[in-house]
């Protein structure tokens, strides 16, 4: 469905032009989201930064979403967490709060996380299955009090979708596959972003 990230970047900045000159909060989720949001931030003449949540994966299927963790601290698990041994989650759990930890400093080690309260505020990801992780960035960040919070992301599946319009005051979506195993299996080149290329994207942000 896209050639890469970019263009779906391309195409989210289509269906959010009606959000230039409101100086948008365009909140990216690691690692993916991040070239993303870079793109859509020029594109809006917004803010870029990062929103750290981190999901918890299966056992044996990591990229299988059954849980998040927020920046915050806070932890969202889906009810396929419960089939896990409370041991393995908890360990989980504690290892992706390093690494959000570990991320931060390392991607805005000058300055603080830009605060949304009262921005139009808009969360970007290359795309999700469950919506684990894009739901407990939302669920966070509506604590802060943004003006607007908008779901950005590549792709999904409908159900997906249902789900994050219930967090989110408006969600923005190009491509909604009924029949979805992978984000990756939607996009030509998918490389792997690295932590340095996440660093150089924030570089323009203030």
């Amino acid at each position: 469905m896209y050639r890469d990230r970019r263009e779906a970047a391309e195409r989210l900045a289509e269906r959010l032009a009606h959000l230039r000159g409101e100086h948008p909060l365009v909140l990216a989720i690691p690692r993916g989201g991040a070239p993303m949001g870079r793109v859509i931030a020029d594109a809006l003449e917004g803010d870029l930064d990062v929103v750290l949540v981190r999901k918890v994966g299966a056992p044996g299927n990591p990229e299988y979403a059954i849980g998040a963790v927020s920046e915050d601290g806070s932890v969202h698990l889906e009810e396929q967490a419960g089939q896990c041994r409370q041991e393995w989650l908890t360990r989980a759990i504690e290892e992706q709060r390093r690494l959000i930890d570990e991320r931060r400093r390392r991607y805005t080690p000058v300055r603080s996380p830009i605060d949304p309260a009262g921005r139009v505020v808009v969360v970007v990801d290359d795309g999700s299955a469950t919506g684990a992780t894009m739901a407990a960035a939302l669920a966070t960040l509506r604590q802060r009090a943004p003006a607007r919070l908008i779901a950005a992301l590549g792709v999904a599946p409908p159900d997906t979708l249902a789900r994050l319009e219930v967090l989110a005051d408006e969600v923005v979506c190009p491509e909604a596959p009924a029949r979805f195993g992978a984000v990756g299996q939607f996009f030509a080149d998918f490389g792997q972003v690295e932590d340095d290329e996440v660093v150089r994207l924030l570089g323009k942000a203030p």
